[in-house]
């Protein structure tokens, strides 16, 4: 299972909210996490979310161990399992 971490606060909800719209992708909070869950990847488009570059290149918190980031540049955010 691939976890990507982003912390819940307002200028992250916009990420959030586009990973809940892909059928694959389940996102649940613990403690003030956003916790963004597929048995795959986790794949998020920067321009669906309208987040500025400062707050993109910011909104990773962690990934679970078995997940790595193997792609974070100005379009795009893929998460996938090791």
């Amino acid at each position: 299972m691939t976890v990507l971490y982003v912390l819940d606060v307002p200028e992250n909800t916009a990420v959030a909210t586009v990973a809940a719209g892909d059928p694959e992708t389940v996102v649940d909070r613990i403690g003030p996490y956003f916790a963004i869950r597929s048995d795959d990847e986790v794949v998020i488009d920067r321009r669906a979310t309208g987040c500025r570059h400062a707050v993109w290149y910011s909104c990773v918190a962690g990934v679970s161990p078995g997940s790595r980031i193997v792609r974070h540049d100005k379009d795009a955010l893929r998460v996938a399992p090791d």
